[in-house]
């Protein structure tokens, strides 16, 4: 079997040079040492991590499968450019997503109910209408014209104070540009996690930062990539009422937000 020319090292100092960057700049944007940037550049980074891969991959906007398999140094600028859009697009959903849909007898827009059991097959069956048409379906009064409902269940306590056990109505985002900073969302993911209602947050290198209504938990990114789709938050169903918040999760949620402002002062 042939082996795979890796380009990685090239193409980290191509990317570089294109954007007219030092080694210093470029290794503080992405959040390593000058040195480690010149063991990548020079090639004696045999295997980066896959944080490595993901940063830089979100920096450059360019797929991680790019960054390996592609000798960019022989592309053209305009096909650069066209491997950049290519993520904007991704983010726009104007060529990548397309939403299933399931209608009533009035060919009036369903709500689709998602149910805890369906979880696990949501992530592969989404954009399939006969997965949908199995979905429980309904209709609810006084909903906006305007877009496309679906209703998750919540589990756990990472979404307090909406109680555990309330189902979160959600309308459909299909350009994740618009959304505003900290926007309450379900967010269907690729990998092992099905779906979490999380605070939405896009990066400009590329990123979604993901923060819990639950102070206790950390705010983490994931690559756009890694997103199938986005459901922001419209209402909530609950039979229980909500619990304030002790004295103690207001200490945590302020210590969090100073934490993340020193952060974004750092970048």
């Amino acid at each position: 079997m042939e082996t795979q020319q890796i380009f990685w090292s090239a193409n980290i100092k191509h990317l570089r040079l294109r954007k007219k960057m030092s080694q210093e700049v470029l290794a503080e944007k992405l959040g390593i040492s000058r040195v480690k940037l010149n063991a990548h550049e020079s090639g004696r980074t045999v295997n980066p991590t896959v944080e490595d891969l993901v940063n830089t991959s979100g920096f450059f906007k360019m797929s991680i499968d790019c960054l390996l398999k592609m000798d960019l140094s022989k592309l053209s600028e305009q096909k650069l450019k066209d491997l950049e859009e290519g993520s904007q697009a991704y983010m726009s959903g104007s060529k990548i997503r397309v939403l299933a849909i399931t209608v009533d007898k009035d060919e009036k827009e369903n709500v689709e109910y998602v149910p805890v059991k369906a979880k696990a097959g949501y992530r592969s069956g989404y954009s399939d209408p006969e997965f949908l048409a199995g979905l429980p379906r309904f209709n609810l009064p006084n909903l906006p014209k305007n877009g496309t409902f679906r209703m998750f269940p919540t589990i756990g306590d990472s979404m307090l104070p909406v109680p555990e056990g309330s189902d979160i109505i959600t309308r459909y985002v299909q350009d994740w540009r618009l959304l505003k900073k900290e926007t309450p969302c379900i967010v269907i993911l690729k990998g092992e996690q099905d779906f979490v209602f999380k605070q939405v947050t896009i990066n400009e290198d590329g990123t979604m930062l993901l923060q819990s209504f639950n102070k206790q938990y950390f705010a983490y990114t994931v690559p756009v990539s890694e997103v199938l789709e986005l459901w922001e938050y419209y209402s909530f169903h609950s039979k229980q009422l909500p619990e304030p918040q002790t004295d103690m999760q207001q200490l945590l949620k302020m210590l969090q937000e100073v934490q993340f402002e020193i952060k974004e002062m750092k970048k």
